[in-house]
């Protein structure tokens, strides 16, 4: 068995431990209120990063300008409460846009 399979299939067993630990421990394990107001900031910093290292990056490098401008306008229009769809199309559309005027 080479490397690769071994680690896929500890990652695999790893994968099914925890996600079978929720239904085990269910009503056993009672985490306090602070500790569940941590994880809830942390999923949320978790996710602003992800979306920041998408929105900015490219490669090694900086993304360009029509990117982050994108991000931003979709970034509005889910705030105004538009439908997921415009939101999408809103911030493909604007990125689209920027980069056919030559802001890169």
């Amino acid at each position: 068995m080479n490397a690769y399979l071994l680690c896929v299939l500890v990652l695999a067993a790893g994968t099914y431990a925890f996600r079978l630990a929720g239904p085990l421990l269910h009503g056993r394990v009672e985490l306090p209120f602070r500790v569940q107001e941590l994880l809830a900031v942390g999923a949320t910093v978790l996710l602003v990063a992800l979306l920041a290292t998408g929105a900015l990056t490219e490669g090694q490098g900086f993304a360009g300008w029509a990117r982050p401008l994108g991000v931003l306008v979709g970034g509005v229009l889910a705030w105004r409460r538009a439908p997921f769809a415009f939101v999408v199309l809103g911030a493909a559309g604007a990125t689209a846009l920027l980069r056919l005027v030559g802001v890169s």
